[in-house]
């Protein structure tokens, strides 16, 4: 296992993406000596479905430009190449399938650690890859460490984790920041802002 390629995954809608989604992916990446950390924009996320998600090509157009600056950032497009739903699950069979000599780092938030029981095929999920839960502060710990200690004995694994500055921004917050003219800048690179407002995203 220790002489396998340590690659992280960072999924998501990246609706739009940001610093906290950068900050979180490099903070693990540091922690764990990976060598790469691949962010995979969301297809038909199932989780996603209460509202209108902008377009595949948009949200892979701006992550690219994200993570163009860092030597370890990739960007796959292996989930918005489907039509169907995509379940982290089934991106992680398919990476494994092409690249076996990988051990995979699933990189996810607290709040979407704690929701993990309702995940496709979570089992699988565990066997695939490495969880590792990012914390901020403002996150209840104790809570937290409660739901690693339940996951740990339920499904026999290791729940890794990481303790991320803090950087409040949140996709949804910047969404609503266009919607209403108020000002994004420093909350994301810089020519993802110009990308937005090029294409007139949000508004």
């Amino acid at each position: 296992m220790d002489d396998k390629i340590k690659i992280g995954i960072m999924g998501g809608t990246f609706d739009p993406i940001h610093y906290g989604h950068l900050a979180t992916a490099e903070a693990v990446r540091k922690k764990y000596g990976l060598e790469k950390v691949l962010f995979i924009p969301s297809g038909n996320p199932p989780h996603k479905t209460d509202r209108d998600i902008t377009s595949k090509s948009h949200r892979y157009n701006m992550s690219i430009l994200a993570t163009v600056s860092n030597d370890f950032f990739e960007v796959s497009d292996v989930e918005i190449q489907k039509d169907r739903l995509s379940y982290t699950v089934d991106t992680l069979l398919e990476l494994s399938e092409k690249n076996p000599n990988a051990q995979y780092y699933l990189i996810m938030g607290a709040d979407a650690f704690c929701d993990i029981e309702t995940w496709s095929r979570v089992e699988k999920l565990f066997e695939l890859s490495k969880v590792v839960g990012a914390t901020r502060p403002g996150i209840d710990m104790d809570d937290f460490k409660r739901n690693i200690t339940k996951i740990q004995q339920k499904y026999k694994t290791q729940i890794l984790h990481v303790h991320v500055p803090s950087l409040d921004i949140s996709s949804t917050d910047i969404r609503d920041r266009i919607k209403y003219g108020m000002t994004i800048k420093y909350l994301l690179p810089e020519n993802v802002e110009k990308y937005i407002y090029k294409y007139n995203l949000y508004r």
